[in-house]
């Protein structure tokens, strides 16, 4: 891993004006990503994996207020730029694979259209570079017929053929991290194997820094260096991959691994009581205590403290170590 990382992330908080007053999707999360390295972000829908990453990316909406001690990607401090000068760095050296293909491309153009245009914007490439360069992309993405397919319309691709397309639009100007947001979340099980074996693949070939953003676990075991997990926008446990799986430190992390089919040991499958917190039943102290098995009366009440790196940066009363709670005796 590289001294200075690529991506480097700091107490990054996201607000949502509502008519309820502000909500915080994301709360405090830290990040670092190096160049080559594979990181995967995992926790259940509206733990606010994608609203912190859109956030990195500036897509979030004018109702969005994003701060942090620290935002910086490549040497740019990236709060501090002019949209003019992110959009130098979006999509060039900086890109991302978005969950739905089908809603992320453009209907009204094809798909030659959609690949140069990102060309002539970052590259300033004339038409024929742009064609040749736009095959050579369909055809490291595995599509067949490149050729034709630049005519095509996005309703006349696939679901699997679509995000290929998307995959090649993020890597045309070759950049130096790509987020990639549950890229395989609406394609059948045998494409879904297809795509993340060229997006790590394309990831190793080209020594691009990865942050992959899934619910799959046995995607992250098999491929991410490190993990984070997020839950009700906070992250709550960072670890190398191999010592979250064999250690987890936070209830949560422990529970989702319980809940793996191939880790079950009855006949019925272990699952998470309830729901993660919205707006309006946000817990006092823990946000997920009142799912939480090893819950105490201080952490329904009183906000957790985050443990140092040897127990994984879990934000957490009582720590596992070995699947045992660690009471933690300091003051919050």
């Amino acid at each position: 891993m590289a001294d200075t990382p690529l991506l480097s992330i700091r107490n990054l908080s996201v607000s949502f004006a509502t008519s309820r007053g502000p909500f915080r999707a994301v709360d405090g999360v830290d990040l670092d990503v190096s160049s080559g390295e594979l990181v995967a972000i995992v926790g259940e829908s509206g733990s606010g994996k994608s609203v912190a990453m859109l956030a990195v990316m500036g897509l979030l909406p004018w109702t969005a207020t994003v701060t942090a001690d620290r935002l910086a990607f490549d040497g740019h401090d990236m709060l501090a730029l002019s949209p003019r000068e992110r959009r130098r760095i979006i999509g060039r050296d900086l890109a991302m694979i978005f969950q739905e293909p089908m809603s992320s491309l453009n209907p009204c153009f094809t798909v030659g259209f959609q690949i140069g245009e990102a060309l002539k914007t970052h590259l300033g490439l004339d038409r024929a570079e742009r064609r040749v360069r736009s095959i050579e992309l369909l055809r490291e993405v595995g599509i067949p017929e490149p050729e034709r397919r630049l005519k095509a319309f996005p309703h006349q691709l696939s679901g699997g053929m679509s995000q290929r397309v998307m995959i090649a639009m993020a890597l045309a100007c070759r950049p130096k991290l790509i987020i990639a947001d549950e890229p395989t979340t609406a394609l059948d099980v045998t494409i879904q194997a297809q795509i993340l074996d060229l997006l790590v693949r394309l990831q190793r070939d080209n020594g691009v820094g990865l942050v992959l953003i899934t619910h799959d676990m046995g995607v992250v075991a098999e491929t991410a260096q490190r993990v984070c997990v997020h839950y009700a926008g906070q992250q709550v446990e960072m670890q190398e991959t191999a010592g979250l799986f064999r250690d987890p430190h936070h209830p949560y992390t422990a529970a989702l691994l319980a809940a793996l089919p191939e880790r079950a040991s009855g006949r019925i499958l272990p699952s998470i009581p309830g729901v993660v917190p919205g707006l309006a039943d946000r817990p006092k102290g823990c946000l997920f205590s009142p799912r939480c098995r090893f819950a105490t009366e201080r952490c329904r009440t009183v906000p957790p403290p985050r443990s140092g790196p040897e127990l994984g940066l879990a934000l957490c009363h009582t720590p596992l170590v070995g699947g045992v709670p660690q009471r933690r005796t300091q003051a919050a």
